[in-house]
């Protein structure tokens, strides 16, 4: 028979989880566990396991989760406000970390944190997102900044005004990124096109474009990588 002196059930299952993490490390555990140590800290009195196990099956993934807006995160039982905004504190934590790594080196000498940082920033925008990323003669990031933002399947972008911000802030070298939000990113004909488009707007100025990047939830094309500019 149960007491009301009793601890709960769960007191004993973050005790255990918590052991685990520290002992093991954090590539012991598996999401929805990472996802209770994270809830723990924020829910401090509920068994929080249902609610990590609601969120991996409503969004499919933690890059999901993290890249949900608040609007949806709060349908899932459990999640009000602020557990939200906790969420979004942690994946902005994330994006801000990919970004250094980015910032501190030659993106093009690190390739792989460049495709980390492409594929956190844009594989779960809902909708098409073109943004440039300018560098100095050292490859180094000047700015990450959106040039066009459009719809499900389209977003503009201005051959003249990528030309007039590159040597606005005395870029070397451009790195194109969108995202596909179908979550394919298989490049289309209007990318290519674009593509070359800029590359022989920027030729005059002897400003170079290393590559074009496409993001989805399918992965991270490189165009030069495909044998496509």
């Amino acid at each position: 028979m149960s007491t009301s002196s009793e601890e709960p059930h769960w007191k004993g299952h973050r005790d255990r989880l918590r052991g685990k993490l520290l002992t093991r490390g954090a590539t012991a555990l598996s999401n929805y566990e990472v996802l209770e140590v994270l809830l723990m800290a924020f829910i401090p009195r509920r068994d929080v396991k249902p609610i990590a196990k609601a969120l991996e099956a409503r969004f499919g993934s933690l890059s999901a989760i993290l890249a949900a807006p608040t609007s949806d995160l709060i349908k899932v039982n459990g999640v009000g406000e602020t557990v939200a905004a906790y969420l979004k504190a942690i994946a902005e934590l994330n994006a801000r970390a990919s970004r250094e790594t980015i910032q501190k080196k030659p993106a093009i000498s690190s390739w792989s944190a460049l495709i980390d940082y492409v594929r956190t920033e844009l594989q779960h925008e809902k909708r098409e997102q073109f943004r440039i990323l300018f560098l100095d003669r050292k490859n180094q990031l000047i700015a990450d900044e959106i040039m066009g933002h459009g719809t499900v399947d389209h977003a503009p972008v201005y051959t003249r005004e990528v030309a007039r911000r590159a040597l606005e802030l005395h870029a070397s070298a451009l790195i194109l990124v969108h995202n596909h939000p179908s979550g394919d990113p298989t490049p289309s004909r209007a990318d290519i096109d674009i593509t070359r488009e800029i590359i022989d707007a920027l030729d005059p100025f002897d400003i170079t474009v290393h590559d074009h990047l496409i993001a989805g939830t399918g992965g991270v094309t490189s165009l030069k990588s495909a044998g496509l500019i």
